[in-house]
């Protein structure tokens, strides 16, 4: 017999199959053409950095030296320069000095000079790893700034992190309420309020003023600056980085988000109630309950060189203009500084909870109703640990997808038992394609086999499967929580470190998609027969067998390369997902279906009256009539 070549229409086949495989995984990874913008961007960011120390230089910046109370020569010296809020530089207030305000959860420290956040500790986790000592710090040496442009009746334009604040600390009921004024007098001010309740990672910050009607220009916005450089916190920076982007959300509660990779990234939306600086596993989310009319928001990737670019992963910037009411400023707003974790925002309903990425449409679907309760219900309230809990959590999600499961094997067997019928087919009508396929599908009919039936169920299966690629990264609860070799679920588990980098794989070795690529192999192998017996090939048809030959050797290299860089959590779902797929295909082949009974029945069916052909087969039979005829026609000219 001639052996028969990879013709084009298999590899065809084959390259469709590898790309949608390589988009699951890769789905948010920068485009060639974002890498080649990156050095155009990367020098007009430091143009405009440049841009903006110039115009600097040409705004108020208030001098080292407070006012002495009393001296009118200096006062009238800082009014030339501060105009109406030069009184702010007369108060004891004015110098280099910080508030302290902490609960269980959270350390905040508010400088007077601009009267923002300059430190803010989460003081249950640490960075990189369990036992590392270093607390999370999300704000520290001067990697965020909030500023208020502030744009006066005397024409001049004065940025308040340049200005000095007072500071008033007050304890209500249980509740630490921080003000912080910035005076044009004695009752006029420009009034940031921070209110921290225990235990809590949200605080309420309310941006007012009073009494300003005189000294601030209420025909424009005031443009709210806000930027945030964000510190590596994660053991895999590459890994952290991918899943670092802004989110925010529209008033009528639609989300979107500012992609997390390339340079200058930007989105100027409208009617925004959040905007959210996400890292992988932390974020700041500043909400308002007054919309944000417009906005202006930015995403830089400053990991260039992994082995460099250590620090930092992404520089954040907002532009959030703040409308005036009756000449004054009045926005409540408040800042949460704590975990990305999909329960704890939820509860603070405000749908911050949306910026958890757990896909789209069906896949989120999924992650949302079935996974996370789920696996909430193992790891918290049954309190098995993470490791354990994910094994049951695969069992469980395995055995109730295994009527589908069966129903495909079920159908794979149907065919394999028609193939020799098919064959004949194939060789009585060799010269006429169109005919060999109107006789097969009549063949289908006639024995009650619908070859569809085989692929509905695997197509039921594969939003399961990508949502599982969507809910392991976003899973908080693994965060530093270790299981045999693996000290941490939600990064890779290294048991060898390479003296050199391999490209796409990393510089080490994972064991866990070692152990997932081998059970893929042979959970492959183990199929692969049945389904070239299933599906003999067409004309016209990539030749299915000599695809998944391939396919047997290249899924096993893809799952060994993409996921060594991968969180060990979702490499160990994959493992046992795959384990206990082979033990199940084992049960039915062996003990469930039963092929001769089922060459029985068809061999039964087909003295029986064929069944009423479905709509979709009597539309195929008419288009294959049709193309007969004009086949015909075709031959008489």
């Amino acid at each position: 017999m001639e052996e028969k070549k990879l013709d084009l229409n298999s590899i065809i086949g084959f390259v469709l199959i590898f790309g949608i495989l390589v988009w699951i995984m890769y789905q948010n990874q920068p485009s060639e053409k974002e890498i080649a913008a990156e050095k155009a961007k990367k020098e007009l960011v430091a143009k405009q950095e440049a841009q903006a120390k110039a115009d600097k230089t040409k705004t108020a910046v208030l001098p080292v030296a407070a006012a002495t109370p009393g001296d009118t020569v200096q006062l009238a010296q800082l009014q030339k320069t501060l105009g109406g809020f030069a009184y702010s530089a007369t108060l004891p207030s004015a110098k280099e000095a910080f508030t302290t305000i902490e609960n269980e959860k959270i350390k905040l420290k508010i400088a007077n000079k601009g009267g923002y956040i300059v430190e803010a500790t989460l003081k249950e986790f640490e960075r990189f790893k369990k036992g590392s000592g270093q607390l999370v710090e999300l704000i520290k040496d001067n990697n965020s700034n909030l500023n208020l442009q502030l744009l006066t009746t005397d024409n001049r334009t004065l940025n308040s992190k340049d200005l000095y604040f007072e500071p008033t600390l007050e304890k209500i009921g249980a509740d630490q309420v921080l003000s912080m004024r910035l005076k044009a007098g004695a009752n006029e001010f420009l009034e940031y309020k921070y209110i921290l309740k225990p235990n809590d990672y949200l605080v309420g910050f309310d941006i007012r003023s009073q009494g300003l009607n005189r000294v601030l220009n209420s025909a424009k916005p005031i443009d709210l600056q806000w930027d945030l450089k964000t510190y590596r916190n994660e053991k895999s920076i590459a890994y952290e980085n991918r899943y670092g982007q802004i989110d925010f959300k529209y008033e009528d509660s639609k989300y979107n988000n500012v992609s997390s990779h390339g340079q200058g990234k930007e989105e100027t939306p409208e009617k925004v109630s959040f905007v959210a600086f996400k890292q992988h596993f932390f974020t700041t989310i500043l909400s308002t309950e007054k919309p944000f009319e417009t906005s202006k928001l930015q995403s830089d990737d400053l990991v260039k060189d992994e082995k460099i670019d250590t620090v930092f992963t992404k520089q954040f910037r907002a532009n959030l203009p703040l409308a005036f009411t009756n000449g004054e400023i009045d926005y409540k707003m408040s800042l949460y500084m704590g975990p990305a974790d999909y329960k704890t925002l939820k509860a603070y309903d405000k749908n911050f909870e949306k910026i958890i990425p757990l896909g789209w449409g069906i896949f989120g679907w999924i992650n949302k109703w079935i996974f996370i309760p789920l696996f909430g219900f193992l790891s918290s309230t049954i309190g098995l640990s993470l490791g354990i809990a994910i094994i049951i959590f695969t069992i469980m999600i395995k055995l109730a997808m295994s009527p589908i499961t069966y129903k495909s094997f079920l159908s794979q067997a149907k065919m394999k038992v028609l193939r020799p019928d098919i064959t004949e087919l194939g060789e009585k009508y060799k010269k006429d394609p169109m005919k060999k396929q109107q006789e097969t599908m009549k063949l289908y009919n006639k024995a009650g086999v619908n070859p569809m039936a085989g692929c509905i169920p695997a197509l039921i299966q594969l939003p399961f499967m990508y949502a599982s690629f969507q809910f392991f990264p976003a899973a908080f609860e693994l965060r530093q929580k270790s299981f045999l070799w693996a000290d941490d679920l939600s990064s890779f588990d290294s048991v060898v470190k390479l003296p050199f980098t391999i490209p796409m794989y990393g510089d080490h070795i994972s064991l866990f998609p070692i152990l997932a690529a081998i059970a893929i192999f042979f959970y492959m192998k183990m199929t692969s027969g049945d389904q070239q017996m299933a599906a003999p090939q067409q004309e016209g048809m990539p030749d299915m067998a000599k695809m998944m030959k391939i396919m047997i050797y290249v899924s096993p290299l893809m799952m060994l390369i993409f996921f060594n860089n991968y969180g060990s959590g979702l490499s160990l779902y994959n493992f046992i997902s795959n384990l206990i797929t082979i033990g199940i295909m084992f049960v039915i082949k062996n003990y469930i279906v039963d092929s001769d009974k089922i060459h029985a029945q068809i061999q039964e069916n087909k003295l029986k009256e064929p069944k009423k052909p479905s709509k979709f087969q009597q539309r195929l039979q008419e288009v294959m009539e049709q193309q007969e005829a004009a086949k015909a026609q075709n031959k008489k000219k």
